[in-house]
C-alpha cells in the first residue's frame, strides 16, 4: 500500500489545508503568534505519519506515530487558543476539533495494527 492511500495520512493532510486557508487570512500579529504555531503543529501530524511509514522497522513507525499523536493534541490546543481569541468561528472550531478527534482515534487504531504486525512477524 502506498502512503497516499492511507486514510490516517490523508485526513490530517486535508485538515492542515483547511486550517491553512483560515490562518492565511489573519492579520500579521495573529499569524505570527498563534498562526505559525498552529500551522506547524497541524502540518506535523501527516509529516510524522509519513516519516514513520518510510521507516524500515515497525518500532520506528510506531515511534513517529506517537509524535503525530502529540501533534494532534498540540493542534487542538492552538485551535482552542484561536477560538478563545475569536480568530475562528465557533462552528469551524468545533468541526476542526471533531476532525482531529477522529484522526486521533484512527491513529490509535493504526498504531495498534502496526503492533499486531510486529507481533506476528516475530
Amino acid at each position: 500500500m502506498r502512503l497516499e492511500e492511507l486514510e490516517i495520512y490523508r485526513m490530517p493532510m486535508d485538515i492542515a489545508e483547511e486550517i491553512w486557508l483560515i490562518v492565511i487570512k489573519w492579520d500579521y500579529f495573529c499569524k505570527k503568534t498563534v498562526g505559525e504555531q498552529l500551522i506547524r503543529s497541524v502540518d506535523s501530524i501527516a509529516a510524522n505519519v509519513a516519516e514513520g511509514y518510510g521507516r524500515f522497522h515497525y518500532r520506528e513507525n510506531i515511534h513517529f506515530c506517537y509524535y503525530a499523536r502529540g501533534s494532534i493534541l498540540e493542534s487542538k490546543t492552538w485551535l482552542t487558543k484561536a477560538n478563545n481569541r475569536n480568530l475562528i468561528k465557533k462552528e469551524v472550531y468545533e468541526s476542526l476539533i471533531s476532525s482531529l478527534e477522529t484522526t486521533h482515534k484512527k491513529l490509535n487504531g493504526y498504531i495498534k495494527s502496526i503492533g499486531k504486525r510486529m507481533t506476528n512477524d516475530h
